[in-house]
């Protein structure tokens, strides 16, 4: 068995400038990992140390993974500042359980994703692209602050040019540059607009990403348009360490992010006290 301590190499083949402060880093990997989306991986940064990630890049056995990473603290300053194509880094991993795929079968898909949230939803995106015949439709909606906080816009129209398709996007406040929805996320999931999306909310999974204040929103209201916390998945991609439920900086009630998540059904976690922060 793999010891899930000892960091492989991974070198770096690629960097890509999403918006100002989130990159996509493209690794190489010293041989195949199989991982499934929602999964996350520690990115071990020499000399510095490691920090959770999850990757945005397709699900599989892979040779190569994408991961996009906000400049946030000491790991990720370190990246953004320093890192460089040739580099080689570590990863640790998969850790976590990922998305419940099989569930979505004969189901619509409500994906929704807020700043750089789209970067793990963008995974189960291209999971969901792979099985299209077995769900009824895929919804996406995101929101971000401007037009330039947007993550992977130049693969927009290509995700809603394929057949039971829609992409729904909004930026925080009116920008001239922007012609389109302007809003919080939570303005794409009004009752209105779920009409206008054709969204069969009885028929539905919703998986959401992003700050915890907007999932904390996104979560009412969902609920308050009338899905049940059944139907609600949440990525709660927060305070994970250890990766394998040792350290206890994740849990919310009895669950450990890091082992039984981080993707958490809300019915499973509502009651808590620490569910959003």
């Amino acid at each position: 068995m793999e010891n899930i301590y000892y960091p492989r190499q991974a070198k770096l083949k690629n960097i890509k400038e999403e918006t100002p402060n989130i990159k996509t880093y493209r690794f190489k990997l010293d041989k195949k990992l199989k991982f499934k989306a929602g999964q996350f991986m520690q990115v071990t940064v020499p000399g510095v140390g490691e920090a959770p990630f999850t990757p945005s890049s397709a699900p599989g056995d892979v040779s190569e993974m994408e991961i996009s990473i906000m400049k946030t603290g000491k790991v990720t300053d370190k990246l953004h500042d320093e890192a460089k194509v040739g580099d080689t880094l570590a990863l640790r991993g998969p850790f976590g359980k990922g998305y419940p795929i099989d569930k979505f079968k004969g189901k619509e898909v409500l994906v929704v994703g807020g700043g750089v949230g789209l970067a793990p939803l963008r995974s189960l995106i291209y999971a969901l692209f792979d099985r299209l015949e077995k769900v009824k439709k895929v919804h996406i909606c995101y929101g971000a602050k401007s037009p330039a906080d947007q993550c992977f816009k130049d693969e927009y129209r290509e995700w809603e040019n394929k057949e039971k398709v829609s992409v729904n996007i909004t930026i925080d406040k009116p920008h001239p540059e922007w012609k389109g929805d302007v809003g919080l996320v939570t303005s794409l999931l009004e009752k209105d607009y779920l009409n206008k999306m054709k969204v069969d909310i009885a028929n539905s999974y919703v998986v959401s990403c992003g700050p915890e204040v907007m999932l904390k929103f996104v979560t009412f209201k969902l609920l308050d348009v009338g899905f049940k916390p059944e139907q609600i998945y949440l990525s709660m991609n927060r305070r994970m360490n250890c990766g394998v439920g040792k350290c206890a900086r994740c849990n919310i009630g009895p669950y450990y992010l890091c082992k039984d998540g981080p993707d958490m059904c809300y019915a499973d976690i509502k009651d808590y006290p620490n569910v959003f922060g």
